[in-house]
């Protein structure tokens, strides 16, 4: 007797609610019925993103967004718009979370705590923290940045690490790194803190580099470079590793279109000319992620 009455409730009860009830759009459901892929990336990460001589976001990671839009014009079966957005360190999550980005590749590494809120693509670069100072200062080691005033951006590994290593140290805080580099060249600072890529980015576009040092020679930590997806987009982040992967594996294996991306920013005539230990270092990154993956076939490269 109960069953029978308690089933028409419930069908009135779902027949009530459920036209009110909207099933979440998928990034890939969105980019199919736009068009568009909506990309976060840095204005400030040279030679990962930035903005260049002529206004436009540029780098290494924005090549790889491209890629990413081919693979999904490929899937999808339609011509792709991609929309880069200029974003700072700390909008990048937030912007996913909110859905007004689809995808954030920049100098992003990954976090057990921003893995709580995003997921990560494989990793495409590595990086670590360093620090930029002024040549004389004797700077590097954990115990001489007791009490050091260290430039960071909030939100970022370099933050976390430099606080991990020496909690004494006087952090300060700024919006870009461009900021960061002026205060450390006015004598504001004792050390500008960043990815290591990134400071040598810096360095080696200026004039008088060598009045500048990067520290300490082993990074305080090592990081993979990756793509950031809003949760519960697997079939997203499948297209995103793809992407990755394929390219990667067409870089080590000598395919010139990806072995051209890869130099135009790393290469000895690149954006910034790695040393042969760091790129040592990305390349074999590249090969241990190649690895844990099924090859591409040779004809999709």
């Amino acid at each position: 007797m109960y069953k029978k009455i308690a089933i028409p409730i419930l069908s009135l009860t779902f027949a009530t609610f459920m036209p009110n009830m909207v099933v979440a759009e998928t990034v890939m459901q969105k980019v199919a019925r736009t068009g568009v892929l909506t990309a976060g990336t840095s204005r400030d990460a040279m030679p990962f993103a930035y903005v260049d001589s002529q206004g436009k976001l540029n780098g290494y990671s924005v090549d790889m967004l491209t890629l990413i839009k081919e693979q999904l014009e490929k899937e999808l079966g339609k011509k792709i718009k991609l929309q880069l957005v200029g974003l700072s360190p700390s909008e990048r999550i937030p912007k996913i979370v909110n859905q007004q980005v689809d995808i954030v590749c920049d100098a992003s590494s990954f976090t057990w705590q921003r893995d709580k809120k995003v997921d990560f693509s494989v990793s495409y670069g590595v990086t670590g923290t360093q620090l930029l100072i002024k040549k004389g200062s004797n700077l590097g080691s954990p115990e001489s940045l007791i009490g050091k005033r260290i430039g960071v951006l909030a939100g970022t590994t370099n933050e976390q690490a430099i606080a991990r290593v020496q909690p004494q140290a006087k952090l300060v805080y700024f919006k870009t790194r461009a900021e960061g580099y002026t205060a450390l060249q006015q004598g504001t600072l004792d050390a500008f803190s960043s990815d290591s890529i990134l400071l040598e980015a810096w360095l080696q576009k200026q004039k008088n580099s060598d009045a500048f040092a990067i520290v300490p020679d082993r990074p305080y930590s090592r990081e993979g470079i990756a793509c950031m997806v809003p949760e519960n987009n697997s079939k997203l982040l499948d297209t995103v590793n793809y992407s990755l992967v394929k390219f990667m594996q067409g870089f080590v294996n000598g395919n010139q279109r990806y072995v051209t991306i890869f130099d135009r920013w790393f290469g000895p005539q690149g954006t910034v000319a790695l040393n042969r230990d760091l790129r040592d270092l990305v390349v074999e990154t590249m090969q241990l992620v190649i690895e844990f993956r099924e090859e591409v076939p040779k004809s999709d490269l």
